[in-house]
């Protein structure tokens, strides 16, 4: 099979990685943490989120984070992207220099209104008047789609389900779908099943993988994910996040992991991994934990016998 040899890493986990982090984690360790990032050849990186502190503590500073982005004259064309639920989210992140958003919708109804107390639709609808305003200051805007498999509270979900989410979103005006495995309970057959349904209105190529590691098989499910025709995939440094409305999910699958899978069939992704390897270390050892990717684990234990 001959496959194109270039795959595209979206870097969550100073986003999706931190946000659910009881501690506090400091704006100089977050922008330390992005810059690492940055070094080891990421050029997409989820830098923060401009939701109510209320709702989301850990993610008061994305103005300040913002602000201590490294300049662009010193790593050229990396993108830096933030999370905005409503208007007032994404006028405070144009306001702070934001050149691409995230929004966010659910395939499960019960997921939505646990996590935004909203139906699927009303959620939609809120993204309208944000869309059209990015459109007319030249903000890009990219969507996820919660749930794509299954759902904490309304069990499996069908795949037409996610296929009307994800075209929905990519009508309104976003340039890619993210396909968000939250609860981590995918197989590669389930996971297949779904992408066949949602390819069938979104092209493959506006499409990208977002899967978590609770059953192991996020790994899996990337490789299958690319075979079906996937080239963007949704990754956190040594596997940190996770979801407070999903009891028990664990974080998002590890870069390290990914650069190592790619790596092996030969195909591109610009990442060191060792200087990957090396930056999980350090922000495992600042959360005051092990790292959650495998990879990062075998190689240190290999640098160290």
């Amino acid at each position: 099979m001959n496959l194109p040899s270039k795959v595209k890493l979206v870097e969550v986990g100073p986003r999706d990685g931190l946000q659910n982090e009881k501690e506090v984690v400091s704006t100089a360790t977050k922008l330390e943490l992005i810059e690492c990032l940055v070094r080891t050849g990421l050029h997409d990186i989820e830098a923060a989120s401009f939701v109510s502190p209320k709702w989301v503590p850990q993610m008061a500073d994305h103005a300040e984070v913002m602000a201590g982005l490294p300049p662009a004259d010193r790593y050229p064309g990396v993108n830096y992207s933030v999370l905005t639920p409503n208007m007032k989210g994404f006028e405070a992140a144009v306001a702070a220099g934001a050149k691409e958003v995230a929004v966010f919708a659910a395939a499960s109804e019960g997921f939505s209104q646990k996590n935004i107390n909203c139906s699927i639709s009303e959620s939609i609808e809120r993204f309208v008047p944000l869309v059209e305003e990015a459109k007319r200051l030249g903000v890009r805007v990219r969507s996820y789609v919660s749930c794509v498999v299954a759902c904490p509270y309304d069990g499996p979900i069908a795949p037409e389900k996610v296929a009307q989410v994800a075209s929905r979103l990519l009508d309104l005006g976003s340039y890619e779908v993210s396909l968000g495995e939250t609860i981590g309970v995918g197989t590669p057959a389930s996971v297949l099943s779904m992408l066949e349904a949602v390819s069938r209105v979104v092209p493959v190529g506006q499409l990208a993988g977002h899967y978590h590691d609770t059953y192991g098989m996020a790994v899996a499910n990337v490789y299958a994910s690319y075979q079906f025709g996937l080239r963007t995939f949704d990754s956190s440094i040594a596997g940190l996040g996770g979801c407070p409305y999903a009891k028990g999910a664990t974080g998002n699958v590890a870069t390290e992991d990914l650069v190592y899978l790619f790596d092996g069939l030969g195909v591109q992704t610009g990442v060191d991994l060792n200087a990957l390897v090396n930056c999980a270390a350090w922000i495992s050892n600042v959360l005051g934990r092990a790292s959650n990717s495998r990879v990062s684990r075998a190689m240190l234990a290999k640098r160290n016998t």
